[in-house]
């Protein structure tokens, strides 16, 4: 992002893009020592969401990387698959690349969006998802796009399965680490969804 595109986000929305890009990365992959250090000095306050936040810094401090790691390929991919499948196809028909996929990467090519070579995962996992919404804000695209614009993509491809999710991922037998971030995931697609609603 260039600095005349940062200058032209507001600072509502550079704590948006910040939640995102919160989500992505630590979805996107097991977390290292590094990341597990950024979770440890985030801190909350007294709302929901502020609490989850300082749950989860809590979770940070009590893990380790190889915790952390243990934890993740539990919760995605397990022995065969995990206990989670983190895609949008998945959620909307109960198999993976179906037709919300093609319809994702229909959306993504308008944004000039492609998937890196080095990423194995199908577009419409929720790290990618999270991270194209950063994106989208930030102006990682080109011009940063207007709210309007941010709405169609997170009604069309986010809202309809992000929150389930999310409350999954609070539920689930292996969550530790993740049980708090899903819960930030959860409150935080709340909140944008509300938000966006008051467009309408």
């Amino acid at each position: 992002m260039t600095e005349t595109a940062r200058s032209l986000v507001s600072e509502e929305d550079a704590v948006r893009a910040h939640w995102y890009g919160l989500l992505a990365h630590f979805l996107a992959r097991p977390p290292a020592v590094e990341s597990l250090e950024i979770a440890r000095s985030l801190g909350g306050d007294d709302t929901p969401l502020g609490r989850s936040v300082a749950a989860f810094a809590a979770a940070a401090r009590a893990a380790t990387a190889e915790s952390a790691d243990e934890e993740y390929h539990k919760l995605f991919y397990g022995v065969g698959r995990g206990e989670l499948v983190p895609h949008g196809s998945y959620y909307l028909t109960g198999f993976l690349n179906e037709k919300p996929l093609a319809d994702l990467r229909d959306d993504l090519a308008k944004l000039g969006v492609a998937r890196a070579d080095e990423v194995k995962e199908p577009e419409d996992h929720i790290a990618a998802l999270c991270d194209v919404m950063a994106g989208m804000i930030r102006g990682d695209f080109g011009p940063a796009c207007h709210l309007e614009r941010q709405a169609e993509f997170f009604d069309k491809h986010i809202a309809s399965w992000a929150e389930k999710f999310f409350e999954d991922l609070e539920g689930a037998k292996a969550s530790v680490l993740y049980m708090p971030l899903g819960s930030i995931g959860r409150q935080f697609i709340q909140i944008e969804g509300e938000s966006f609603r008051m467009l309408g």
